[in-house]
C-alpha cells in the first residue's frame, strides 16, 4: 500500500510539472496569503489541491473495492488528459513554428527598409542643397522672369485676336463651323472689354461681319432637305452659342426637322396605299408598278427604324440644346417644352394612326406570329420614348392599338368561324339534297350520324386551332402579354367572352333561326332540324364544358365570377335542341298530316265504290314513318316503351264489334239519348291524349310526336266529312292496315288504338248508311295489301 501511495505522488508530482508551466506561461499565480480551507485541499480541479490529504481522506472514507475503482477512474482519466495535452502540443507546435518564420523574415524586411530609407534620406539632403543653391543664383532674376512671361502671354492673346478675322475667314472657307464659333466664344469677352480703344473696335466690327456670314452659312446648312437630325443638332447649338434668339431656333428646328420625319411619315402611307390596293386589285402581292407592299414586320420595323428613331434623336438633341442649358430663363424653357411637345404629339397622332391602319388590313387567318412580333416590337419603342419626353405617355395609346389589334383579330377569328358554320351547314343541306334520306342509306359517309360527325368534329377543330394561333399573345416573351391591364382584358372579355361563348351563343341563335323560319331556313330540310337538335344537345352534354375547360387552361384564367357560367350555356343549347326537336317533329307531322287531309278532303266518300285494297296513301304514310324511324334512330337513342299486349289488332277487333253493335242499337231501337250524347259520355271514361306534349331526346318520343299529330289530322278531317257505306268501310280497312304498322313505333300502343278508334266511331258518326265490314274481310284485305 505504500508503495502504491509512493507512486502516486511520484505520479502527481510529474503531472504538476505541467500544469505549473501553463500556470507560469499565462501568468497564473497562486495565493499564499491566506490558509487554504480543508474541502479545497481535497478538491482535484482546484488550485489548492493537496494530493497527500485527498489520498489520505480516500483510505479512511472508502473500502478496498471502491478504492480500486476509483483508481481505474483516475488511470482513465489521466490518459484522457495526455491525450489531450499531446494534441494541443502538436497544434500549438504548428503554429509556433509559422510564427518563428514569420518574425524571421520580417526582421529580413524590416533590415532592407532601413538600408532604403537611409539612402533616400542622403538623396532628399542632396536635393535640398541642389535646390538652395538655383534660388540662391535666380533669387536677382525672378521677378525679371515673372514680369516678362506676362509680357509673351498678353503678345500671344494680342497676336490672336489681330489675327481672328483672317482665322475666322479660313475656318469658313474651310467649313469648319465649330471651330470658328469656339474662336468666337474665345475672344468674345476682351473684344467687348477693350471696344472702346481703335485697335480692337476695328476687329470686332470685323469679327460682326464674319459671325454674320457664318450664321448664314449656317442657316443654309440648317435649310437643307437632305440634313440629318445630327448635323441640324449641331448647326443649332453653333447658332445658340452665337446668341442666336432661342425661341426663333426652336420653330426653326423644329420645323426643319419635321421635313426629314415626314418623309418617314410619307414612306409609311405609302405601303399603306400599296396594300390597300393590293386588296382592292386582289391581283396577288405585286402590283401594277411592280413594288411588293411589306409584311406588318417590315411595317413596324420601318417605323420604328425610321420614324421613331429619328424622333427620339430629335427630341434629344432638343433636350440638349434647348432645355439642358445653363441659363436662368425659366419661361424660355416652358415655351420650349411647350413646343416640342405640340411638336411631338402631332407627329405621333399620325403615326398612330398609319400604325391602326396597317394592323386593321392583317387579314391573314393563319399563325400570328409575325402580328404579334411586331406590336411587342411597336410596344417596347413606345415605352422607350416616354423616358425622353416624360410630360407624354405614349405607352398608353400604344397599348390601346394593340389591344384593338388583339380585339380585331378575335373579332376576324369568330367572323371565320361564323363563315366555317354556314359552310358546314350548307355541305350538309347539299348532301341531304343529294341523297334520299328517306329511304335506304348506301352512301354511309352522307348518312345524318356520319354529317353530325364531321361537323361537330370540324367546329371543335376550328375553335381549338383558332385558341392555338390567339396564344401567341401571351407568349412569355411578349412584353405586353404580361400586362395586367392587357392580359385579363384579352383573356377573360376577348377569348373567352368575346370569341368562345359568342360563337356558341351564334350557334345557338342560327338554330333557332331555323325554327323561325328566316330568310333561307324557311325551305330547311327537316333533316338538318334534325341533325342541329342533336349538335345543341351535344353541345349541352359534353361540348360547352370541354371548350369552356380548354379556353379556362390555356388562357390561365381563374375568375370565373365575371365570365358567362357552363350552366347558363348548357340551359341555352339545352332549350335550342329542345326547340328543334319540337320542331322537327311538327315538320314531320304536318308533312304526313298534309297527305292525310288531302286524302280526306279530295275523295268522294258518299260514292265510293265497295274497297278492295288498302289506299296508296296508307302506304306511303308507313313507308315514311319507317325512313323517319331510320333517320331518328341514327341519331337518338331507343327509348322507353311500355309492354305490349300480345296481339296488336285484338283491340281494335273488339272496339269495331262494340261499336257496330251500339250503333245497331241506336239506329233501329227506340231512345231518348242521342248518339253524340252517347260519344261524349265515352269519351269522359276514355284517358285523354295530349297532342303537342313534350319530346323527349329519345327515337321512341319523337315518332309519338309525329305520330300523333298525323293521326289527330286525320280525325279531324273525317269528321269535317259525311261517308257512305263503303266511305266507311275504306276507313275501316285504312285505319286497320295503320294500326299494324305505327303501334311498333310509339312509346305506348293504346295511343294509337285510341286515336284510330276515334277516328273509326268519327266516320260511324258521320255516315249516312253506318254498315261496317267484317273484321275478316279487313284484315284479308290488308294482309293482300
Amino acid at each position: 500500500m505504500m508503495a502504491t501511495t509512493n507512486n502516486d505522488e511520484e505520479g502527481g508530482g510529474q503531472r504538476r510539472r505541467p500544469r505549473d508551466l501553463l500556470k507560469s506561461y499565462y501568468g497564473i499565480t497562486e495565493g499564499s496569503d491566506a490558509a487554504p480551507a480543508a474541502s479545497s485541499l481535497c478538491d482535484i480541479n482546484g488550485a489548492n489541491f493537496d494530493p497527500n490529504v485527498y489520498l489520505s481522506k480516500l483510505l479512511k472514507e472508502r473500502s478496498l473495492m471502491e478504492l480500486m475503482d476509483k483508481e481505474q477512474e483516475m488511470v482513465k482519466h489521466i490518459k484522457t488528459l495526455d491525450s489531450d495535452m499531446q494534441t494541443l502540443v502538436y497544434e500549438n507546435y504548428n503554429k509556433f513554428i509559422s510564427a518563428t518564420d514569420t518574425i524571421r523574415k520580417m526582421k529580413t524586411d524590416f533590415k532592407k527598409m532601413e538600408d532604403e530609407m537611409d539612402r533616400l534620406a542622403t538623396n532628399m539632403s542632396a536635393i535640398t542643397e541642389f535646390s538652395g543653391c538655383i534660388s540662391a543664383a535666380l533669387q536677382d532674376r525672378r521677378q525679371q522672369i515673372t514680369k516678362l512671361s506676362g509680357v509673351h502671354t498678353l503678345l500671344k492673346k494680342l497676336q490672336f485676336l489681330f489675327e481672328l478675322p483672317a482665322r475666322l475667314q479660313k475656318c469658313i472657307e474651310q467649313e469648319s463651323y465649330s471651330q470658328a464659333v469656339r474662336y468666337c466664344a474665345k475672344s468674345r469677352k476682351v473684344l467687348h472689354q477693350y471696344q472702346h480703344m481703335p485697335s480692337f473696335h476695328g476687329i470686332q466690327e470685323d469679327v460682326k461681319q464674319i459671325v454674320q456670314q457664318l450664321s448664314f452659312k449656317l442657316r443654309e446648312q440648317f435649310r437643307q432637305k437632305n440634313s440629318s437630325p445630327k448635323q441640324l443638332a449641331e448647326c443649332v447649338d453653333l447658332l445658340l452659342q452665337l446668341n442666336e434668339p432661342a425661341e426663333e431656333l426652336c420653330e426653326e428646328f423644329l420645323s426643319y426637322a419635321r421635313q426629314k420625319i415626314d418623309e418617314d411619315l410619307a414612306r409609311l402611307e405609302q405601303e399603306i396605299r400599296l396594300l390597300e390596293a393590293q386588296g382592292a386589285a386582289s391581283k396577288g402581292p405585286v402590283v401594277a408598278d411592280g413594288s411588293v407592299p411589306m409584311d406588318i414586320l417590315e411595317f413596324v420595323d420601318c417605323g420604328c427604324n425610321g420614324f421613331l428613331s429619328n424622333i427620339c434623336l430629335v427630341i434629344a438633341s432638343y433636350n440638349d440644346m434647348f432645355l439642358n442649358r445653363q441659363h436662368e430663363d425659366e419661361q424660355l424653357d416652358a415655351i420650349a417644352v411647350k413646343k416640342l411637345v405640340h411638336f411631338v404629339n402631332e407627329l405621333m397622332k399620325q403615326y398612330f394612326d398609319y400604325v391602326r391602319q396597317r394592323v386593321h388590313l392583317e387579314h391573314s387567318t393563319g399563325d400570328n406570329t409575325i402580328l404579334v412580333r411586331s406590336l411587342d416590337r411597336f410596344h417596347r419603342r413606345l415605352q422607350a420614348m416616354n423616358k425622353l419626353l416624360p410630360d407624354t405617355d405614349f405607352s398608353r395609346a400604344g397599348t390601346e392599338i394593340v389591344s384593338k389589334a388583339a380585339r380585331d383579330r378575335v373579332s376576324h377569328y369568330l367572323l371565320s368561324l361564323m363563315q366555317h358554320l354556314s359552310d358546314c351547314l350548307t355541305d350538309i343541306r347539299q348532301s341531304l339534297a343529294s341523297q334520299n334520306l328517306v329511304g335506304k342509306q348506301e352512301d354511309r359517309s352522307a348518312n345524318p350520324s356520319a354529317l353530325l360527325r364531321k361537323m361537330s368534329s370540324s367546329l371543335t377543330d376550328q375553335i381549338k386551332c383558332v385558341l392555338s394561333n390567339l396564344q401567341t399573345f401571351i407568349d412569355s416573351d411578349i412584353t405586353f402579354a404580361m400586362k395586367p391591364y392587357f392580359h385579363s382584358t384579352f383573356c377573360m372579355h376577348d377569348v373567352r367572352e368575346g370569341l368562345v361563348v359568342a360563337f356558341i351563343r351564334h350557334i345557338l341563335k342560327v338554330s333557332n333561326e331555323f325554327c323561325d323560319g328566316c330568310g333561307d331556313k324557311i325551305s330547311a330540310p327537316p333533316a338538318l332540324l334534325l341533325i342541329l337538335s342533336r349538335f345543341c344537345h351535344d353541345l349541352e352534354q359534353s361540348t360547352i364544358g370541354y371548350l369552356l375547360t380548354l379556353v379556362d387552361d390555356q388562357f390561365l384564367l381563374d375568375d370565373s365570377s365575371k365570365v358567362t357560367s357552363s350552366t347558363e350555356l348548357r340551359n341555352e343549347a339545352r332549350a335550342a335542341a329542345q326547340r328543334l326537336l319540337n320542331h322537327y317533329v311538327q315538320v314531320q307531322g304536318l308533312t304526313i298530316s298534309q297527305m292525310l287531309r288531302k286524302s280526306v278532303e279530295t275523295r268522294d266518300c258518299l260514292s265510293s265504290i265497295e274497297p278492295r285494297n288498302v289506299r296508296a296513301v296508307m302506304k306511303r304514310v308507313i313507308e315514311d314513318v319507317t325512313g323517319i324511324d331510320s333517320l331518328v334512330g341514327q341519331l337518338y337513342e331507343e327509348g322507353i316503351r311500355t309492354e305490349r299486349t300480345s296481339d296488336s289488332t285484338r283491340r281494335s277487333y273488339t272496339y269495331s264489334n262494340q261499336r257496330q253493335a251500339s250503333r245497331s242499337q241506336w239506329s233501329y231501337a227506340p231512345s231518348t239519348m242521342d248518339n253524340s250524347l252517347m260519344s261524349n259520355i265515352q269519351k269522359l271514361f276514355s284517358e285523354k291524349i295530349e297532342i303537342f306534349s313534350k319530346v323527349e331526346f329519345n327515337k321512341v318520343s319523337v315518332l309519338t310526336g309525329i305520330i300523333k299529330i298525323s293521326l289527330k289530322t286525320f280525325l279531324e278531317c273525317v269528321r269535317l266529312k259525311t261517308f257512305g257505306r263503303y266511305g266507311l268501310q275504306q276507313i275501316q280497312v285504312d285505319t286497320h292496315y295503320l294500326q299494324l304498322y305505327l303501334w311498333r313505333f310509339v312509346s305506348d300502343e293504346n295511343l294509337v288504338h285510341l286515336l284510330l278508334d276515334e277516328i273509326v266511331g268519327s266516320a260511324i258518326h258521320r255516315c249516312l248508311d253506318p254498315v261496317t265490314m267484317e273484321p275478316s274481310v279487313i284484315e284479308l284485305i290488308c294482309e293482300r295489301g
